[in-house]
């Protein structure tokens, strides 16, 4: 059964039974349960009090409400005077009054529920604080059927909210994938056309006898859902491809490097519902292809073949116990084999023999610490001769350089594919590529594209972007570049309502809830048509969620743009959307003076950051409507990505120091609009650690977390050796705990020592809490260029770096800034 609200009025209060006998029905509005207007009518036998509104007999508008009302839960204030209306009024056109299964009094329910003063519409309707439209009631629009049927509506809810348990679970509070290997409610009907390219893409390259690596564009605006269509491919295809998700570099010298650690990253992810990460699926499903291509007739072979053949995974159980002399057999010659397939197929050209011997010892190994150093070495890290020897690898350092040796690990890992399936390489999050301060970074980016594309075979290689930022890079790159990588070409538009109320709906359903029982027709109107992206229209669905079940204040309404010309509508109607966008301008106008008086108060705080002072939350100085919604966004948001990478800190990362000076030179390069800081790099021919010089701060701040041993030695030697020339600048150098330790009575430990015991010069360790506010910072700035998170760069970046700068005021960077 359905609920509809009723509300109709007599031309006279019902004093008496004489009266009554006299009375009949002047109007009515019926609303449905999701708050829309489905039947409003006016007896002919009054004027009706809407200007040009179409009047009807009264058995026409009875006949008319019983076949509406059949079966359903009748919703009224004040019931017993409307039913004896409703009586009445079939009695006077001689037709039969239907029996009401069930009705419902708001009126009568208010007086149970609320021990307030006044239990009329208008009296709850402004004390409880309900709204029709954003709008809160007026009397002078009050006694209109329609318009009292939607307050009465509201009423209902809350009197069904209040007499209800509260969900608990904001279904829509995540409303972007961060990357591709997360989990989130997927509608397959939207982007199904796009989706069957990238599809169509991967297997055309599986069956190109050439095995030519292709390109994939994925362009869409902000919030259109780029990374969540890879999502979609990586959940239908995880268990056959390899999905390698490559986020934005941020320095030009290790472009590969930082790629193949991505890469490394990507295959140290679980598949889900399986025990294996995607490496050891990689392997399990390469040996088999190896074992067929080899076409070996030793019998130890066959055996194991038969074995996996059916289910390649079962290689890591057939091998023998873990710690036995079997398992240790069966797995040297795995190596061995694999090792000679490769040398047949390739030959003993470069450093790949020793990747391939590094990959199939990782898989060899359950020891977490063989594991790690093993990781390690691939990761190309620098190991001891005593960790090289227990895990049987040899150093690379000498041969080869640390991006020779990442592309040709790719391109390893590209021709093992050819025996399974093509890999997907995903990059993404590039838009602070078009910044101009990385255009060196963007460039050496191309150019190492073009050897990915040379030297990698068998690979879907796809590229999400802004519009605009496509078009930037094909100004940029040449066209050999561009034309690999839009061959093929996804374009992602927003999607149709209906698509967005099936996701809105899958969301709801996820946490075991109905978005009909959360939002109404009207509601859920307001929220769709209030966004022009995806992610959006998702940020509109939350905040209503918080508004209705948490009693959070919505923020205010955005100004209209690009409206189209919609047909003539009834004046009432056209009366009270005139209101709203008088409304609305007063409440722009407010805005734009708040935001000037609020910007300069933000940044007349920020020297205090300088000084040390205590900025205590007590002391703020109040906001602007609009800045009140700003500021809340910033701290939402730098409360949940602080959870989220408080959840992340322990899941093993790959230190890469120039990673953590680029991230370190985006940081100072934003806070530039707020305080005077140029930036500079040590002059010399030696090699430093990574690091940025804030030359009016006379501060050097560098990165050594990624080496040991020499590496360490030589790189904290020649820092030393400037601090001691460069008395007025003040050195730190951070290490992150998770790095390696230094070993007591050391040459690099004397360094280290030596560092602490200068006036300018300090080791710090990265702790915990010191890395993840770094991330925080970094991730913050970049997830706005982004356009992750919703704060418009050219209107509030400004107001919302100051107000980060004042949630993490107590930072050493950020008091080091200003």
């Amino acid at each position: 059964t359905g609920i509809l609200v009723l509300c109709l009025y007599s031309p006279l209060p019902l004093y008496s039974v004489l009266i009554f006998a006299s009375i009949a029905i002047r109007e009515i509005a019926i609303i449905d349960r999701r708050g829309k207007l489905i039947y409003e009518a006016f007896n002919q036998e009054y004027p009706s009090r809407i200007p040009l509104h179409p009047t009807k007999p009264l058995e026409l508008i009875l006949t008319e409400f019983k076949a509406i009302a059949a079966g359903k839960l009748l919703v009224f204030h004040n019931a017993q005077h409307d039913l004896e209306v409703l009586t009445n009024s079939f009695l006077r056109v001689n037709l039969t009054p239907p029996r009401y299964r069930q009705t419902f009094c708001t009126y009568r329910q208010a007086r149970q529920s609320l021990n307030l003063a006044s239990h009329s519409l208008e009296y709850l309707a402004k004390k409880l604080n309900l709204k029709v439209e954003r709008r809160y009631f007026d009397r002078q629009q009050a006694h209109v059927a329609r318009y009292d049927a939607r307050f009465t509506h509201q009423l209902y809810l809350y009197l069904q909210r209040m007499n209800s348990p509260s969900p608990q679970v904001n279904p829509f509070s995540s409303s972007r994938v961060d990357h591709p290997f997360q989990t989130h409610p997927d509608n397959a009907s939207i982007y199904e056309a796009q989706y069957a390219v990238l599809e169509s893409a991967i297997e055309d390259i599986k069956y190109d006898p050439n095995r030519q690596s292709k390109g994939a564009v994925i362009i869409g605006s902000p919030g259109t859902g780029k990374t969540h269509l890879i999502m979609r491919l990586a959940q239908q295809r995880l268990k056959q491809n390899r999905l390698l998700f490559i986020p934005c570099p941020n320095d030009a010298h290790t472009i590969k490097y930082h790629t193949y650690s991505s890469i490394l990253e990507s295959l140290n992810r679980p598949i889900p519902g399986t025990s294996f990460n995607q490496l050891e699926y990689f392997l399990a499903n390469t040996f088999v292809g190896i074992i067929k291509s080899a076409s070996s007739d030793t019998q130890k072979i066959k055996d194991i073949l038969t074995k996996i053949a059916d289910n390649p995974l079962r290689l890591y159980e057939i091998l023998g116990a873990e710690g036995t002399q079997t398992r240790r057999n069966n797995w040297d010659y795995i190596e061995k084999f694999t090792r000679d397939w490769w040398l047949q197929k390739y030959g003993a050209v470069g450093y790949a023999p020793e990747i391939i011997k590094g990959i199939v010892k990782f898989c060899r190994y359950c020891d977490p610490n063989y594991k790690q150093l093993i990781k390690k070495w691939l990761a190309a890290d620098e190991l001891e001769p005593e960790e090289l020897a227990k895990i049987g690898l040899s150093s690379w350092q000498a041969e080869i350089s640390q991006e020779d040796f990442s592309l040709e690990a790719i391109a390893v890992l590209g021709k093992l594919s050819l025996l399974h399936e093509p890999l997907i390489i995903v990059f993404d999050q590039l838009e602070m590529l078009g910044l101009e301060h990385n255009r060196a970074i963007l460039l050496n980016f191309g150019e190492a594209v073009k050897e990915l594309f040379t030297r990698v075979p068998h690979s879907l290689i796809s590229f999400n972007l802004f519009p605009d930022r496509w078009q930037q890079l094909q100004q940029i790159f040449d066209g050999s570049i561009i034309d690999r990588l839009a061959q093929y070409q996804v374009q992602l538009e927003p999607p149709t309502p209906e698509q967005i109320e099936q996701i809105l709906q899958l969301k709801a359903a996820a946490v075991d809830l109905e978005l009909t029982h959360l939002f109404t027709d009207e509601e859920l109107q307001q929220i769709i048509s209030q966004g022009n992206s995806l992610r959006r229209i998702l940020n509109n669905a939350s905040e209503y969620f918080r508004y209705k079940y948490r009693n959070v204040p919505l923020p205010p309404p955005q100004p209209e743009t690009n409206e189209e010309i919609a047909p003539p509508l009834a004046i009432a109607t056209r009366l009270e959307r005139l209101e709203s966008r008088q409304e609305r301008l007063e409440q722009l106008l407010t805005n734009i003076a708040g935001a000037f008086v609020s910007f300069a108060a933000v940044s007349s705080d920020i020297p205090a950051i300088a000084d040390h002072s205590e900025l205590n939350s007590g002391d703020r100085v109040p906001l602007s409507p609009l800045n009140k919604t700003l500021e809340t966004k910033v701290r939402d948001y730098l409360k949940s990505q602080q959870e989220t990478l408080e959840r992340e800190y322990s899941e093993s990362e790959i230190l890469i120091d120039e990673k953590d000076a680029g991230k370190l030179q985006d940081i100072i390069v934003a806070y530039q609009q707020l305080v005077e800081l140029e930036t500079d790099i040590l002059p010399s021919k030696r090699v430093f650690p990574p690091h940025r010089l804030l030359v009016n701060k006379n501060l050097c701040i560098a990165f050594l977390s990624s080496c040991k041993g020499s590496k360490f030695t030589s790189r904290i030697q020649n820092l030393n050796q400037v601090v001691a020339t460069r008395e007025q600048t003040r050195f730190i150098l951070w290490r992150d705990a998770r790095g390696d330790k230094i070993k007591p009575k050391t040459v690099g430990r004397k360094e280290i020592d030596r560092l602490n015991h200068t006036k300018n010069g300090t080791y710090r360790i990265f702790d915990r809490q010191n890395r993840i506010t770094f991330e925080l910072l970094y991730k913050f700035i970049s997830d706005i260029h982004n356009q992750d998170l919703e704060i418009d760069i050219e209107t509030e970046f400004k107001s919302a770096l100051g107000i980060a700068a004042k949630e993490l005021q107590e930072y050493w960077l950020l008091r080091e800034l200003f």
